[in-house]
């Protein structure tokens, strides 16, 4: 959970924003600011005094983790006139007079029903507080990666492609190394790509036999906290002169993060020297994105993106260059903001 200084600001924002309060119904959103993960409908109220209306089926496990006060769900009627009905710990009527802010996730069918009683308006409030992380979500992601990169190496894929295993195979095992390591599970689909396949950057592990060049997209989680690490094995001398070009693009995009920096101006440091070699059609992703409870959220590494770094912000850096039908060379680590840009993990960046 958010600490209650954090709490409070969020809180304070959703006043400034001219509302009385925010419906939350994503279950990432509700878990950071209650330490409560939903397994079943719920929705937070976040507001002076924040409630959260759970289903008796998950009761329990609220009540064992949620640090706001908790109500059980009956229906989306029994929330609504709830919110309008209650008091404040003096006996002065709480009504959400102002209206309520909503997620831009939310479902239609469930804004439908809110709008009728509420005056309604879509806010990213959370998503902007979320990519300011506490100590001990940076502390939790960092753990997360050093995990996914021991796993690789245990893993060994230079020997697992030799042994001719299966790209499904090896994803297989290195989902249970992770396990092993010490995480609950990976932070997406493994993506280990081999051949022809790595100009693919979102390719799926085939049944067929491991071939080269090898490209490995995988993440851990580490109490709910996303690791996202990519890496590109390669072998013949065109794949070595394309990974020199990504790695120079990596290292410089790093190099360029600081507090201040805006990110489409980090996106472009990268784009601009794969473009200067003459491979700028041939990087079709953005430089990276930010990550937390969530594989992506907020910011992205792109171009049209202004957000501002600031510190403890956590992005990750993966400049690309894919040859269709040929193959594809992505190096990727996650950086934390700090006075500069620190990688977290290990690895480096070029293991063979």
């Amino acid at each position: 959970m958010v600490n209650e200084k954090k709490l409070d600001s969020i809180i304070q924002k959703i006043h400034e924003s001219g509302y009385d309060g925010m419906l939350l119904y994503d279950i990432k959103n509700i878990q950071y600011v209650s330490n409560y993960k939903p397994t079943s409908i719920a929705f937070c109220i976040l507001k002076e005094n924040p409630v959260i209306f759970t289903s008796k089926m998950d009761m329990e496990n609220a009540k064992n983790t949620s640090e706001i006060t908790l109500k059980e769900y009956e229906s989306i009627p029994q929330v609504i006139k709830s919110i309008k009905s209650e008091h404040d710990k003096n006996g002065t009527k709480n009504d959400i007079n102002s209206g309520l802010l909503i997620e831009g996730s939310l479902a239609f069918n469930i804004y439908d029903k809110f709008k009728q009683d509420f005056k309604i308006k879509q806010s990213d409030i959370l998503e902007k507080e979320r990519m300011i992380k506490t100590k001990e979500e940076v502390d939790k992601i960092k753990t997360a990666c050093n995990i996914a990169h021991k796993s690789l190496l245990d893993l060994d894929i230079l020997k697992k492609q030799e042994e001719s295993f299966s790209e499904l195979m090896a994803s297989y095992e290195l989902g249970m190394l992770i396990r092993e390591n010490g995480g609950s599970e990976e932070s997406f689909n493994t993506i280990i790509a081999t051949g022809k396949k790595t100009s693919l950057p979102h390719s799926s592990p085939s049944k067929e036999k491991m071939k080269q060049p090898i490209l490995v997209d995988w993440g851990c989680k580490y109490m709910d906290y996303c690791s996202d690490t990519s890496r590109t094995y390669t072998y013949t001398e065109k794949e070595a002169e394309i990974e020199v070009i990504v790695l120079e693009a990596y290292n410089t995009a790093i190099k360029s993060v600081k507090p201040g920096k805006k990110l489409c101006e980090i996106d472009k440091v990268a784009r601009d020297i794969i473009t200067d070699y003459g491979y700028g059609d041939n990087f079709i992703h953005s430089t990276g994105h930010g990550l937390g409870l969530d594989i992506h959220e907020k910011p992205n590494v792109s171009k049209n993106d202004q957000t501002i770094l600031e510190k403890d912000m956590i992005i990750t850096i993966e400049p690309g260059i894919y040859l269709e039908g040929k193959f594809g060379i992505r190096i990727e680590d996650t950086v934390h903001v700090q006075n500069k840009g620190k990688v977290l993990g290990k690895l480096k960046p070029i293991l063979n």
